[in-house]
């Protein structure tokens, strides 16, 4: 089964280091915004983009978050991380400092994202419960071949763990301490 996913990442420094990854045929991504449209949509300021995150989230089954070295504590991948799991959808994250930028260069290893999160009243940290894949590949042509290989088996295991679990709110432990 072919899920529809949804592509969070740092825009700034993962877009060209992702595109390939975001057009792998064995699932349905979002697709980017053009340049033009990202633009009208940070005009609109925090409310427009909100609303294009939450619009593009829609009949999603899986929010994939792509980590490279800045993702994690970014205000709009916190935000779709607790969204996604708030909606129940299926949720993993994929390193991605080792495919190469537009300029051919590989990136540092950025942090988890999900390491500052917790789930319910006992504080089960999100990593227990959130898969985070660091492909392996001697070259960026070998990284993205490993999770062309592998992404449709992550997308369903990060599905199924949502089915069928309890709806529990996620905290961000950093903004409560």
């Amino acid at each position: 089964m072919t899920h529809r996913v949804f592509f969070s990442f740092y825009h700034k420094e993962d877009a060209l280091r992702t595109f390939d990854l975001r057009h792998i045929d064995v699932i349905e991504g979002n697709h980017a915004a053009s340049d033009s449209a990202w633009e009208a949509v940070i005009r609109g300021r925090e409310r427009a983009i909100q609303k294009w995150i939450d619009d593009e989230m829609e009949g999603r089954d899986c929010a994939i978050v792509l980590i490279g070295a800045e993702t994690a504590g970014r205000k709009w991948i916190n935000y779709e991380i607790k969204k996604a799991w708030a909606d129940h959808k299926g949720l993993l994250g994929i390193y991605v400092h080792n495919l190469a930028d537009g300029h051919g260069l590989t990136g540092a290893k950025g942090a988890n994202p999900f390491a500052k999160w917790t789930i319910g009243a006992d504080k089960k940290p999100l990593t227990d419960l959130v898969m985070t894949y660091d492909p392996v590949g001697a070259d960026s042509k070998q990284v993205q071949k490993y999770i062309a290989d592998n992404i449709a088996g992550w997308v369903d295991a990060a599905v199924k763990a949502r089915t069928g679990s309890p709806s529990t709110a996620v905290h961000d432990d950093a903004a409560s301490s």
